[in-house]
């Protein structure tokens, strides 16, 4: 559940400066959200939850 509300953190982050800085009109960031619930709820959804949860532990590994 962390990671989760941390990637909607992240992505409403980015999201929110790509269209106060970048010109990212409301249209393409409603289009971009409902890409988002219809892949959540596809069957492909498990897959890219495992990737990034894959993602995540690979980031939390690397130690500087």
């Amino acid at each position: 559940m962390i990671l989760s509300i941390s990637g909607i953190v992240l992505f409403g982050t980015i999201a929110f400066l790509f269209f106060r800085r970048d010109g990212l009109k409301v249209s393409h960031a409603v289009v971009s959200a409902l890409f988002g619930f219809y892949v959540a709820g596809s069957s492909i959804a498990p897959s890219i939850t495992a990737g990034g949860e894959s993602l995540a532990s690979l980031i939390g590994g690397l130690k500087f």
